[in-house]
């Protein structure tokens, strides 16, 4: 009972539209026999009558229970397992403590308070939390041991962004705290990364009792007031996770890699989603692909939004009839988005996509551009890249990798008419929260393709993702543009490269060598373009036509934006 169907019938979860009673596992997630009366427009359309309050009790308190325990196979089957029904948020009683060998350890007095571990971390393993000084004073008395109260102490840090500035303005600043969820984190080190020269984390090797301090601290940090309204910045995209009520939306607990490059994505379009519209007012129509099996390990849900498994090449038709509906029920405010990878938009699916696109509803897409078909074994799809080797496109003697060229989705789509398209990276945060909060806006059909490292099937290390979205717009393999049609009538007018590096020139030059960092540089740091490089690091002929496959895309986005020479 997972995402994968082997019929049409689509996983269902609810979201829910009130405040939360308890936090489980450093979110959100109702106790057994909380009120969900008013959840129950969220299954409106099935063909059978459910008490939502006792069924999520029940759930709760027996299946994870059982399948915490290894019992899931003695369950008596209901209506709810039976229809795949998994209530939201479950994912929080999934505990992932045994899988990392190291965890991330928080070095107050080096925080700036930037948030970028937050944002990158796939599991919502790592949050911050903002506390007033004597909020935290009076928690710091209430725990008895010296030695734990002095570990409570050291977890908070005065940082300029929220204490100093306060200070200068005559009020009372904030500490700021980056706490782990052990049971969460898988070990990536992507948060150490994203930490970089602050270096206010770093990773420390397992010990004995290292995982009970970790939940101590969990727990003390979780058992605090929700961070200040006072130091949200709205205007703030990587400050956007503070505000855990509206904008962390994804609990973590999904079973995807550690590192996954599409997990991020996924959490931080939900964020900036949940800036703007209630939990309640957003659905998701997933297609089948890592997403959907990820995102639902049954009994393990990780959304705290409603959204439903479709197969692999209709989930924008089942969007269109869910759209139908909601705007005859006279739910037009509500926000749709579609999921989908590679084979959901780019083949198998591209028919139901451009139907979409010119069908004017007010749909959202977001594609995972892994450039393989990541959940069945790796093999290539029309948005791999010439010469990227992988299943079905095997590098040897007489072909040398894949050899038919990536289809430009975002550029096909931008064709559609009145279509709002972005194509972004999650290492550009703001660039990213723009064409999400544009797209929410869009009254009409919107396409965001966001560039989603795949950590096995690209060759990188599970640190790596973020990094490795900056390089590939860096070496042009994969531009980052916005095209509005609300901007004019002419092209140029529609089409915003801004946010690329050396927007008029071929390739951007790098560092302090003031060397050009190509399509060949950006292969050079991924396995699956290993084959391509000789002995002595010379590029193949295949990687060169690649390369110059890349520049001819960039000239003709430079072009259409009216910035080529």
């Amino acid at each position: 009972m997972s995402g994968e169907q082997d019929n049409d019938e689509a996983v269902v979860s609810h979201g829910e539209s009130e405040p939360p009673s308890r936090r489980g596992g450093g979110l959100l997630v109702k106790e057994p026999g909380a009120d969900l009366e008013t959840h129950g427009a969220h299954f409106a359309h099935l063909d059978f009558e459910i008490d939502l309050d006792r069924y999520v009790g029940e759930f709760n308190e027996q299946v994870i229970g059982a399948y915490g325990q290894g019992e899931g196979a003695v369950l008596p089957a209901d209506t709810g397992i039976a229809r795949s029904l998994i209530p939201p948020g479950t994912g929080v009683f999934r505990d992932f403590s045994h899988v990392a060998p190291a965890l991330p350890r928080f070095i107050a007095e080096q925080c700036v308070a930037c948030m970028e571990c937050v944002i990158v971390c796939p599991d919502t393993a790592i949050l911050g939390r903002v506390a007033d000084a004597d909020v935290l004073e009076s928690t710091s008395r209430e725990i008895e041991q010296a030695d734990e109260r002095a570990d409570f102490e050291a977890q908070w840090a005065k940082t300029t962004k929220f204490f100093e500035v306060w200070e200068k303005k005559g009020e009372s600043g904030g500490m700021f705290s980056i706490h782990v969820d052990p049971t969460k984190c898988k070990g990536c080190g992507e948060c150490v990364v994203a930490c970089g020269s602050h270096a206010a984390l770093e990773m420390v090797e397992k010990s004995d009792g290292l995982i009970e301090i970790y939940r101590k601290r969990h727990r003390w940090i979780q058992d605090l007031p929700e961070s200040p309204e006072r130091f949200l910045a709205r205007k703030l995209p990587v400050d956007l996770m503070l505000n855990e009520e509206r904008c962390l939306l994804y609990v973590g607990g999904g079973g995807s890699c550690a590192g996954c490059g599409e997990a991020t994505a996924i959490r931080m379009m939900l964020a900036a989603t949940g800036e703007l519209y209630a939990r309640e007012e957003i659905g998701i129509i997933a297609a089948t692909g890592c997403n959907t099996v990820y995102g639902s390990t049954y009994p393990y849900n990780p959304y705290l939004v409603t959204w439903s498994s479709s197969l692999f090449e209709n989930a924008p038709a089942v969007a269109m009839g869910v759209r139908a509906r909601w705007n005859q029920q006279g739910w037009q405010r509500k926000r749709l988005w579609v999921l989908g990878g590679d084979g959901a938009m780019y083949d198998i699916g591209f028919q139901s996509l451009s139907r979409m696109l010119c069908s004017g509803m007010d749909i959202k897409v977001l594609v995972l551009d892994t450039q393989a078909y990541s959940n069945t074994g790796g093999q290539t799809s029309m948005a791999s890249y010439t010469a990227q080797e992988a299943k079905m496109s095997p590098y040897g003697r007489m072909q040398p990798g894949k050899l038919e060229g990536r289809k430009e989705l975002a550029n096909i789509a931008l064709m559609h008419p009145e279509v709002y398209v972005a194509q972004t990276v999650t290492a550009y945060v703001n660039h990213f929260h723009r064409a999400i909060r544009e797209a929410n806006e869009y009254p009409g059909p919107a396409l965001v393709n966001v560039f989603t490292t795949c950590q096995p099937e690209h060759g990188v290390a599970d640190d790596m993702a973020i990094e490795q979205s900056r390089r590939a717009v860096h070496g042009r393999a994969f531009p980052l543009f916005i095209y509005d049609p609300r901007k004019g009538e002419r092209m140029r007018e529609r089409l915003s490269l801004r946010g690329n590096p050396a927007m008029t020139e071929d390739w951007p030059k790098e560092g302090k060598t003031g060397q050009p960092f190509t399509f060949v540089d950006f292969a050079r740091t991924e396995g699956r373009f290993r084959r391509q490089f000789s002995a002595d690091d010379e590029p193949s002929e295949a990687l060169l036509k690649a390369q110059a496959d890349r520049l001819r895309n960039w000239h003709l986005l430079q072009e259409l934006a009216g910035l080529h020479k």
